[in-house]
């Protein structure tokens, strides 16, 4: 299949995947989430693939949901609209899935949906100006796509709220003191580190490999589904409330804003 918002490139045993958006910072649209979706679930047919190193095109890994999309704009009844605001959720859990071990080549911004990309790797390597930020909370909505309790195993309960509940952007150094980085590395050493990275996965024995990548997982992760089953719901709820439109309307004007709780 050919991509309009991605680049593939396989080498050997790797395949390098390209967010390719980058007048758009790579936001992420609807079609450039059902892309990452097709393509993850692809990698079940290659078995000759044993390493996936996603990385941004431009300066940035992706700056997120792409709200100038008119398909974020989810029209008609409330059963299609559900079903479509879970594109995102389909998205990573594609990735999720995948049998090969990931790698984030992570290259500046990765936020709100490009920070649920990056955690949903195997691993994470880091450009010196890479950062990290949800702000979902300061347009009034949660962080959804089933990446709470991801960003929460990497960093812990506490780091978790600071970053989901608090907004705040953290930076390469600190994301390296925290465990979301595994390692920082200038920017041009970047996609080499990766590399590397890769080629030492490559050549361990892959059904092994792949086999205990899945069982880490499942430990790690096994209440996620459980708890994390209502994100989406939970986010058009949020989307209705008064505080969501002052929060809208104070991002846009650059005021603060004032809350009420309805």
């Amino acid at each position: 299949m050919d991509y309009e918002n991605l680049r593939v490139e396989k080498i050997g045993h790797v395949a390098l995947v390209t967010f390719n958006r980058p007048d758009k910072a790579n936001a992420l649209n609807y079609a450039h989430l059902a892309e990452i979706e097709h393509l993850a679930l692809s990698f079940r047919d290659e078995a000759d693939i044993r390493v996936v190193i996603f990385t941004g095109t431009g300066k940035h890994f992706s700056s997120g949901a792409d709200l100038s999309d008119p398909g974020t704009e989810y029209q008609g009844p409330l059963v299609s609209r559900r079903r479509k605001i879970r594109m995102g959720e389909r998205a990573i859990n594609a990735l999720l899935g995948i049998d090969q071990i990931t790698i984030a080549a992570w290259n500046g911004g990765a936020l709100g949906g490009g920070a649920c990309i990056t955690t949903a790797c195997d691993f994470r390597i880091g450009a010196d100006d890479c950062f990290m930020q949800y702000p979902e909370i300061d347009i009034g909505v949660n962080l959804q796509w089933k990446s709470l309790p991801l960003i929460t195993h990497l960093a812990g309960p506490v780091r978790a709220k600071r970053l989901v509940a608090g907004g705040e952007r953290i930076h390469a150094q600190t994301l390296l003191d925290w465990g979301v980085l595994d390692e920082m590395v200038p920017l041009d050493d970047l996609l080499p580190t990766a590399q590397r990275l890769a080629d030492f996965y490559a050549n361990k024995p892959p059904i092994a490999v792949q086999m205990i990548k899945r069982s880490v997982n499942a430990i790690t992760g096994a209440l996620d589904q459980s708890i994390m089953h209502m994100d989406s719901d939970q986010n058009m709820l949020a989307s209705t409330s008064e505080d969501q439109k002052e929060a809208v309307r104070s991002y846009l004007d650059k005021t603060k804003p004032t809350f009420t709780g309805e």
